[in-house]
């Protein structure tokens, strides 16, 4: 592990939508990274942010004094990025996927160290799609992915999953690592308004009301797992086939936090349920033992109230970054049950981003 720069300087793209606020939010005061550059589409480019977020400022802690005169770049404007910039937190998603994915391989080009919550490269073969506690590994991939597409040494492309998993699949990898691994999950999600962005907030017609589809969410809940726990090989990364996932993803009238009730089988043994318990109140990972900023810890906490976790009461348990599990038992067609909790803006997006940046720097891809 290199020494770490403390002053790194970075820029958040899309940085006046809903997940690149909490990226501004997230970064004040970070201890690693200053914010020196905000970017975002061509009609808010050349304006000041204040300007920009004027009645659009989503956060319940004020804009950060350092970002609010900063002048908002054109995301295609390569020529105005400050020097001294090497990290990028991509917040965009672009309506066209290849025009998303080539948007960030064009950062990387420049020799940016890009990390998006984008979803349109989390299935490329040679970008790691990281939960920091779960797949630290697969950041060997980058040289790999430098040398497919010819990118600058300091330039690459890493991702983070889709916030409809955040809440149960680090008690996957717990099992795991005890010796108990998942090899089949029924997930029903619960998933806040926030996620499909201020729009859906404003939405009257989600208003006291459950909507049982959310068009992509459950292709990303079933897929995504797989590559997080796949294997890594001298051409890139390759899902498990060790793992069955079946899900079905509703949008509730919760303003912030994803729910998840998780039913799963095990490839061998299933372990007793104070045991289960003790598992995921024990677990730590590379997050914890380098005391990365971001880290939370405990990473799970688990609650035996029958009436918990509730996203009200549980969603903000380690600064957002942290996973709430309840109503643990034994299950009829599996083997057990639970509920399951995180903050999807925060652990399932910015924060998340955020946690695998900081593990990048200490693993010395970023500097």
């Amino acid at each position: 592990m290199q020494k770490i720069n403390k002053n790194i300087a970075v820029s958040v793209l899309g940085a006046t939508g809903m997940v690149g606020q909490n990226f501004l939010r997230l970064l004040e005061n970070h201890p690693w990274f200053r914010v020196v550059d905000v970017a975002a589409s061509e009609r808010s480019a050349g304006k000041r942010f204040d300007e920009c977020v004027q009645g659009k400022w989503y956060m319940s802690s004020p804009i950060p004094d350092n970002i609010k005169s900063l002048q908002v770049r054109n995301v295609h404007d390569f020529e105005s990025i400050p020097s001294g910039v090497t990290c990028v937190f991509s917040a965009i998603d672009l309506p066209e996927k290849q025009a998303a994915r080539e948007l960030e391989f064009e950062y990387a080009r420049k020799g940016y160290a890009v990390i998006s919550t984008s979803s349109a490269n989390r299935q490329t073969k040679d970008v790691p799609m990281i939960i920091p506690e779960i797949n630290p590994h697969h950041t060997d991939v980058i040289p790999i992915q430098q040398k497919n597409h010819q990118l600058p040494v300091t330039g690459f492309v890493a991702v983070k999953p889709n916030c409809s998993i955040q809440s149960y699949i680090i008690v996957l990898e717990a099992m795991k690592n005890a010796g108990y691994p998942v090899n089949r999950a029924q997930v029903t999600t619960l998933q806040a308004l926030s996620g499909a962005g201020y729009k859906a907030l404003t939405n009257p017609d989600l208003k006291e009301n459950v909507v049982p589809f959310i068009s992509g969410e459950e292709e990303k809940t079933e897929k995504e797992p797989l590559k997080i726990f796949g294997k890594m090989t001298e051409n890139g990364i390759i899902p498990t086939n060790d793992l069955d996932i079946n899900a079905i993803c509703t949008r509730v009238p919760v303003v912030d936090g994803h729910t998840a009730v998780v039913h799963i089988g095990f490839a061998d043994k299933s372990p007793l349920l104070d045991e289960f318990k003790s598992i995921l109140t024990s677990f730590r990972a590379i997050p914890q033992e380098m005391e990365l900023p971001s880290a939370p810890s405990p990473p799970i906490i688990v609650l035996d109230d029958e009436n918990r976790p509730q996203p009200k009461l549980d969603r903000d348990s380690g600064n957002g970054m942290a996973v709430t599990v309840g109503r643990i038992a034994e299950d009829h067609f599996f083997d057990i049950r639970f509920v399951g909790l995180s903050h999807n803006t925060v652990r399932g997006a910015s924060g998340g981003a955020l946690l695998t940046a900081e593990l990048l720097v200490k693993k010395g891809f970023i500097s």
